[in-house]
């Protein structure tokens, strides 16, 4: 854990101020986000639901980055009063506002790795 007032978390504090962008990509930015958010956009899911759906995700690792989204008001968590407990999750309204940001990356992401590889593939030597 690096200190809150060392250069590189007050440049990172700055960038964050004063970047849309470099602020979106903090909130959504990492391994595990990107793989909630996308199966979080097509509707409720349970918890188990969503462990099973990210493959190499552990269960630590699901509830750490759930607990951000959801501080980040970008998800929201709902607890269900039975036995045994059921929990779900969802795209709070302000989640669903990035509906289309995330459907843009990832066409350009799908683009990107299809012009890389095309690419690559005609570059490559055969001995």
């Amino acid at each position: 854990m690096r200190k809150d007032t060392s250069t590189n978390a007050l440049n990172e504090k700055q960038i964050r101020d004063s970047c849309g962008m470099a602020y979106s990509l903090n909130i959504i930015g990492g391994r595990w986000k990107p793989a909630i958010l996308c199966r979080l956009s097509y509707g409720l899911m349970r918890y188990s639901e969503l462990k099973k759906s990210i493959e190499g995700i552990s269960e630590r690792m699901l509830v750490a980055q759930l607990k951000e989204l959801e501080k980040d008001k970008v998800i929201e968590r709902l607890v269900y009063p039975e036995v045994p407990p059921r929990v779900e999750y969802k795209l709070t309204a302000l989640g669903l506002t990035m509906k289309p940001m995330l459907a843009a990356m990832s066409d350009w992401g799908n683009l990107h790795r299809q012009q890389v590889n095309a690419v690559d593939e005609q570059t490559k030597v055969v001995y």
